[in-house]
């Protein structure tokens, strides 16, 4: 890797790149240009041998990229060349539906526990797995090697569970809850408000709205 200060918008596209290789080797496609990946992905060709200019030197200049190697690389740039074990906090209808999400699967992340406070909740199975009790988080942790926490849980009580993740040797949040957690600097937090993104939007179509007044 050239450098380690690589922008996150160039992480957020490596992602992108690396979904579309896969769809094409799944189509047996075994060679693609930077301008092929630009118009499957929606960004400029430049733009694409910008971002892997970040990571080294890729394909043949008249030949493009070989997909299956690219494909490895962009895997292994994003650390999914090996399993990612997650807990979620939270059983409600959120930590519900990510304990059954696919996608977590086929990218290499492993949902190798959920927690509630909820005694209503607790025992409880969502798929293969069953609901724990909050307290029981440092016992699990420890045997299932967990490195990220997904919190799920409501704001009043968000704080409280990244402590406890923390404090348990998880290194990284994906928070839900809509609130900044006040963490150390060597965790790895991402906040994720869906209200937010659909702000965007709103504010996006009614600047169009505007412009075309």
């Amino acid at each position: 890797m050239k450098t380690l200060r690589v922008p996150e918008a160039t992480v957020t596209r490596l992602s992108i790149y690396s979904r579309f290789l896969e769809r094409l080797d799944r189509n047996g496609i075994t060679t693609v240009s930077s301008g092929e990946i630009a118009e499957g992905v929606g960004v400029s060709p430049a733009q694409v041998r910008k971002d892997l200019a970040y990571f080294g030197e890729f394909g043949t200049r008249g030949v493009g990229y070989n997909v299956k190697d690219l494909m490895k690389y962009t895997l292994k740039i994003l650390g999914l060349d090996q399993t990612w074990s997650l807990a979620i906090i939270g059983a409600g209808n959120l930590g519900f539906a990510l304990c059954t999400y696919y996608g977590f699967n086929v990218r290499g992340f492993y949902v190798a526990a959920v927690f509630d406070i909820d005694p209503t909740k607790i025992g409880k199975r969502i798929g293969k797995l069953e609901v724990q009790p909050l307290d029981s988080f440092p016992e699990v942790t420890g045997h299932e090697h967990i490195r990220i926490g997904v919190i799920a849980v409501p704001i009043r009580g968000a704080q409280e569970v990244a402590d406890l993740l923390i404090k348990n040797g998880v290194e990284a949040i994906l928070n839900f809850a809509p609130m900044a957690l006040n963490v150390p600097d060597h965790i790895e937090v991402r906040n994720v408000d869906l209200s937010v993104k659909l702000e965007i939007l709103t504010f996006n179509l009614g600047f169009r709205a505007a412009q075309n007044l």
